[in-house]
């Protein structure tokens, strides 16, 4: 194999492919890029066995061929070549050659024959997301993805589509995330992506004006991002039905600046840490909420006025859960809906369903 190509396309292209890369495998392949050059194209993967990302990118092809390299180790040499043309070649003993002008490196490769073929499965459903779109709704829910492996499906997110809407849902047990949009499409179809991969796209995605194309398969999906492809195995098993644990009720109810109650917010988080834990109490009347808390480290308060219909209520909320709903909620103002201090509380825009959070309370002692 030879080819030549620019060292900042092939910089960019290694970097993003090598987030696939396994950096502990069983398979020693799996801790190197697969490069393929053929016609006037090189084909880089990465893959770990759960998500795969591939790419293509121009070359000057001199002798076509296939050789696994070191993610890391050709990752750093790329970085650091010193002239836009880089030469790559490999012989039959799988020694590899990088030469870019005066500096010139020789570094052991792996047969391609060692490495696993990434997924290819049958299409059942395909789906096209404006770009901006979806990196929003990903944005919005993937803090609410659980890291709990003791309930694999909630490491995920649901994509719901119906009736030209596409849902995306998160839930880990403290907090649920709901992000809706209109699409065209005439598809309807539910499936759970992995938090990973999720996390790989937002990554990818850099031209939001672009469409992303989403093909699904039975058990793998692969979200085509311009000229990257993230092919994932889907998360199986029974999503929560989100759409019966949204309270329908609303016993307390109020509008508030989102940056001046998470502000407030910030402001009592400064007592707790990971080592020192404890609710932030927020006590609502008809006028104002006010916001304690305490703690071995001290003791803060701040009062925000407000307009509430409804009862009264005191409610306590672990301050970081509280803080990912306010801090992902992109409405100058938002409305609050309470079912009492032990209900989840709904975070969602004052006159839209586009996205709906729920934060589950704390239990408080009595000290007030």
């Amino acid at each position: 194999m030879k080819f030549t190509c620019l060292r900042s396309e092939l910089a960019s292209a290694v970097s993003n492919v090598q987030r696939a890369v396994s950096s502990k495998a069983s398979i020693p392949a799996l801790e190197g890029i697969l490069i393929k050059a053929y016609g006037s194209q090189l084909v880089l993967s990465g893959y770990d066995l759960e998500i795969g990302i591939t790419t293509n990118m121009e070359a000057t092809v001199n002798e076509e061929g296939e050789i696994v390299v070191s993610a890391k180790l050709f990752s750093d040499i790329v970085r650091k070549l010193p002239e836009e043309i880089v030469c790559i070649e490999t012989d039959e003993r799988l020694i590899t050659y990088i030469t870019s002008g005066q500096a010139d490196y020789q570094i052991v490769g792996i047969s391609s024959n060692e490495y696993p073929e990434l997924p290819s499965f049958e299409q059942t459903d395909n789906i096209v997301v404006n770009a901006e779109i979806l990196k929003n709704m990903i944005r919005q829910t993937i803090f609410a993805v659980s890291d709990n492996m003791a309930k694999p499906i909630y490491t995920g997110s649901l994509f719901d589509i119906d009736n030209n809407v596409l849902r995306i849902v998160s839930v880990d047990g403290y907090r649920m995330a709901i992000r809706e949009e209109n699409i065209e499409s005439g598809s309807s179809n539910k499936f759970v992506v992995p938090g990973k991969t999720q996390s790989e796209i937002l990554k990818l995605i850099t031209d939001d004006k672009k469409d992303v194309e989403i093909i699904v398969g039975q058990r793998h999906i692969n979200f085509k991002i311009e000229n990257y492809s993230i092919i994932s195995r889907l998360i199986e098993g029974n999503f929560l039905d989100y759409k019966t644990t949204v309270p329908k009720t609303a016993q307390t109810e109020l509008v508030i600046n989102t940056r001046l109650l998470s502000n407030a917010v910030d402001r009592m988080s400064l007592l707790t840490s990971e080592k020192i834990q404890s609710p932030v109490r927020c006590s609502i009347t008809s006028d104002q909420i006010k916001l304690s808390c305490s703690t071995a480290v001290g003791k803060a308060n701040d009062i925000l006025s407000v307009s509430t219909i409804g009862s009264d209520v005191e409610i306590g909320f672990n301050n970081k859960y509280l803080l990912d709903a306010l801090k992902n909620s992109d409405t100058d103002e938002i409305k609050l809906i309470l079912n009492g201090p032990l209900a989840p509380m709904i975070v969602k825009p004052v006159n839209s369903d586009c996205f709906t959070f729920l934060v589950v309370p704390m239990r408080l002692s009595n000290e007030g």
